[in-house]
Parts: structure tokens; sequence; C-alpha cells
């Protein structure tokens, strides 16, 4: 056996992996794992759908709004950011418990807050109790999505990894639809259980994951953090070449996790210092707080949480008539995140987060151009342009924001910064949800179609950033990754060469010639 050189273009795993031609549906063993992991872990951010178009769809139901005496402004803006309110009280403390009890037990322990903080949102006497209620369920839905979306990264099959990281942004649109529906059906409800029931279906998604927490196997990086290398390589072995111990690729790929967590564990400060330490580091910062903003402010949320006083400005009024036109830009949204994640991991990430932006500075620029003609002019034909360029958002949208965001901060950050850095990025991403729950309505109010334009100069804003500052990080492995700039190219070399030395190891070598012979 001659082993593949490494080069500065592809990595030793890449050229493993390249000469795997087998589909992973025709591989038993990670076919089994992926149907496990997507109630598991792409089902988290299912509840954050539902959330969103629940609350979106409640602003139109009579009883809620009687319930809540009748909310708007400042007031409805509560109602909706405390959800996010709780999720950043959270982010001190995710990366403790991800860290520690390893990414299962972090589910787990977020599944059960949401499933608590749904049932009290359900049974809640008054606005008091509702609004807390919404905080505890926020308060768990991080724990969640971070430990979610780093067990995807880790424990993926080097080909499938960053497509599976871009379904669990799409998996956004199972609960979006699922909640818009909800309330369709609930509308008809002549009382208060039109919006308690919603209210406390909103558990099923973390139902889902404490039922499947266990048929998951734990992170083989956190194994190997951990001390217990033989469980992760038994972990890769498994699933990673269908039990073949004779395959290269396991062991090149513990190989590089142990090199990787030794080499970065020999220079890391301890805390949230980490973040910090290097100006690699500070760039990696700088990035995921950049797109924590880019992805929850882009106009994103007027849509997804104000739609009903956005129709209520262009003429459409009818209740039934909002709720279903709801349902349709959902079902819209999670059937375009679903080709867009099939599509946008195969090609490079800046460029792709540089079209998503320059598209959408384009649909908003038209669609604030649609709505002032139709608030000025009362043109009819410009409410309905409206509401095409509403559907048009979803897909300039989902090309990178949706497609690749977790796929993108899972590769940035290093296995010891890797939660804390997606604990960083979702505290800006959080931030600035809850900032606009609080604005939108506001600015809707007062300010009307000239409250667009705040989000085409943020728009273009995103564009001149993306472009001097996102690096690329396309068609390297997690390992690879964690040396990315220029101050980290020596223990990139360490890396190759800690690689390329298990590939020479003649234990591999006979057991791989004798696995030949067999065959």
């Amino acid at each position: 056996m001659s082993p593949p050189l490494a080069n500065e273009v592809e990595g030793i795993v890449q050229q493993l992996v390249a000469n795997d031609k087998v589909k992973w549906w025709a591989k038993p063993n990670l076919r089994t794992l992926y149907l496990f992991l997507v109630p598991f872990c792409l089902f988290i951010e299912s509840t954050s759908g539902f959330d969103s178009s629940m609350m979106n769809g409640m602003q139109a139901l009579s009883y809620w709004k009687e319930y809540f005496n009748y909310p708007k402004g400042g007031q409805l803006g509560l109602l909706v950011a405390c959800y996010n309110l709780g999720a950043i009280t959270s982010i001190p403390f995710v990366s403790i418990v991800s860290d520690h009890v390893g990414r299962r037990w972090s589910i787990i322990f977020g599944s059960t807050i949401m499933i608590i903080g749904s049932i009290m949102q359900g049974l809640a006497r008054n606005l008091a109790m509702f609004v807390f209620a919404r905080i505890f369920l926020g308060h768990g839905i991080v724990y969640a999505i971070i430990a979610g979306a780093a067990l995807l990264g880790e424990l993926g099959h080097p080909k499938e990894r960053a497509f599976l990281g871009s379904m669990f942004n799409a998996f956004f649109g199972v609960g979006a639809v699922l909640g818009a529906g909800i309330i369709t059906r609930t509308l008809t409800i002549q009382s208060d259980w039109s919006w308690r029931l919603p209210s406390i279906l909103q558990a099923l998604p973390s139902i889902l994951q404490v039922a499947f927490a266990f048929a998951v196997p734990e992170s083989p990086r956190w194994l190997v953090s951990k001390d217990r290398s033989e469980e992760a390589l038994a972990i890769l072995i498994k699933y990673h070449a269908e039990g073949d111990a004779s395959n290269e690729l396991p062991h090149v790929e513990l190989a590089e996790i142990q090199k990787a967590l030794e080499i970065e564990n020999e220079s890391r400060r301890r805390g949230w210092a980490e973040l910090f330490q290097t100006p690699g580091m500070r760039r990696r910062s700088l990035v995921a707080a950049a797109l924590g903003l880019f992805v929850q402010f882009s106009g994103n949320n007027l849509i997804s949480q104000y739609l009903v006083p956005i129709l209520n400005k262009i003429g459409l009024t009818d209740s039934h008539m909002q709720v279903r036109y709801n349902v349709g830009r959902e079902a819209w949204g999670f059937l375009i995140s679903l080709i867009m994640a099939s599509i946008t991991p195969r090609f490079p990430r800046r460029k792709m987060y540089l079209l998503c932006a320059t598209c959408l500075v384009c649909v908003y620029t038209a669609w604030t151009i649609a709505q002032a003609r139709n608030r000025i002019t009362g043109s009819k034909e410009s409410g309905y342009a409206v509401l095409v360029f509403i559907f048009l958002y979803s897909p300039a949208y989902c090309i990178a924001y949706n497609a690749l965001t977790y796929v993108y901060m899972v590769e940035i950050f290093p296995y010891y910064v890797r939660t804390k850095g997606l604990s960083w990025f979702q505290l800006f991403g959080r931030s600035a949800v809850m900032f606009g729950s609080f604005v939108n309505p506001i600015g809707l109010e007062n300010a009307d179609w000239k409250y667009l334009l705040v989000y085409v100069c943020w728009l273009v804003f995103e564009v001149i950033f993306i472009y001097f500052f996102f690096p690329e990080t396309y068609g390297k492995t997690l390992e690879e990754l964690a040396f990315l700039f220029e101050d980290e190219k020596e223990k990139q070399a360490a890396l190759t060469a800690s690689a390329n030395k298990v590939l020479e190891d003649p234990t591999i070598t006979e057991v791989h010639e004798m696995g030949d012979k067999k065959a």
C-alpha cells in the first residue's frame, strides 16, 4: 500500500474520501446513524422555527390578542423578544455543559428545559407567566442548538459533514411549517385553546430529541478530549469504515484529531479568553460576531415575526387569509432551504455568502420600492408585488445564511473553542433578534415603508464586510481548519506529518493487505 501524499490544496483525509465511491445510503451503519440524527439533531432547529411562525400567526388570533389586551409596539415586541432574551441568559453556561458532559447530554438538558417551558407557556394564566415561560423556553434552545451543530460536524462522515450542517438550519422550516399550519386549524377554536394548544405542541421536537438520545453515539472528538480514544476509534471504524478496521480513514482521522487537540491544548488559554488569544482567533471571533448579526438582522425577522402588520399595511386584513399566506410562505421557505442545503455546500463558502448578501440587497430594494408605491398611491398591484418579493426573499436568504451558517461556524472554530465560538455567534445572533423584535414593530408603526431602507443600507454593509473579512474554508477537514490562518501554518505542518506517520504504520498496512487477500 502506498500512502497518498498530502499537499497544500488537498489533505490526506480528502484524498482517502475521494477514493470512496460508495454513497452513504449504500452503507448500512452510516445510513442508520443518519436516520437517527434526523430526530435527535436536525429537529432541534425546528423548535425555533415553530416558535417564530407560531408567534407570527398568533397575532391573527382574536383570543390571543384579547387575552393579552391587544399588544402592539413595545409590548408586542416584548412578547416576541423574550424567547431570545432567555437564549442569551444561557450563553455563559452552554460551553461548560457541552464540554463537560458531552454533546448528547447537553442536547438532553436543553430539550428537557424546552419541554417544561412549552407546557408553562400553554398553561400561562397572565402576561407575566407567558413571558417567563418563553424566557425559560429560550434558555433551553441554545444548549441543544450548539451541541447539536457540533455533534453533526464532529460525528458525520467527511463526505457528508457539510450537507448535514446545511440540513441542520434547513430543518428550521419543518417547525415553521408545522407552527403556521397548526395556527390555521386552531384559528377555528372558539376559546383560549386556539393559542394554548400550539404553545404546548411546541414541545414536540424536544420530546423527539429526548426519545432518540441514546440511539446516537457521542462525538469522537469529545471522547478523545476525555482520553477515551479507543471508544472514539471504535465509533469512527463502525460508521466511517462500516466496521472495517483495515480501512485507513478512521485511523488517519483519529491521528489528526489527537494531534490537533494536542497542539491546541499546548498553547490555549482557559475560559473565554481563548476566543481572542491569537490574531487567528480574533479574526474568527470577528467573523462569528458579524455572521450572528447578518443571519438574524437581514430583514428576515421582519417577515418571520411581524408578517401580519406588513399584510395589514398593504391591505390584506382578513385573518384567515393572513394565516394561510403565512403557511404558504413557510412551506415555500422550507422547500427552498432543502434545495439550497443540497446544493450550496458543494461550492466555496465565501462566494456563496457574497452571492447571498448581494441577492438580498436586490430583493429588499425592490420590496421597498413596491411597498412605498403601495402606501403612497394605494396601488393594489404594488401590494401584490410586495407579496412576491417576500416569497423571493427565501431563495436569496437560503443561499448561504440558512444553508451554510452552522457548517461555516463549525469549520472555522477549533475543537476546544468550538462550543465557545458557537456561543459567541449565538450571543450576537440572539441579541440581533431581540433588538429587532423590539424595534421592528415600532419602526413599522412609525416609519412605515421608510423603515425598510434601514435593512437595505445594512445589507450593503454585509456585502462589503464579507468581501474583506470572510476566510475560505471549503475542502478541508475540521482538524486542518483548526490552523486556518497565516500565524497557524507551522501547526498545520505538524498535523500533516502526524497523518502521514499513521499511513506509514506497518500494522495498519498489514491489516489492510490481509483484508485485500480475503476480498
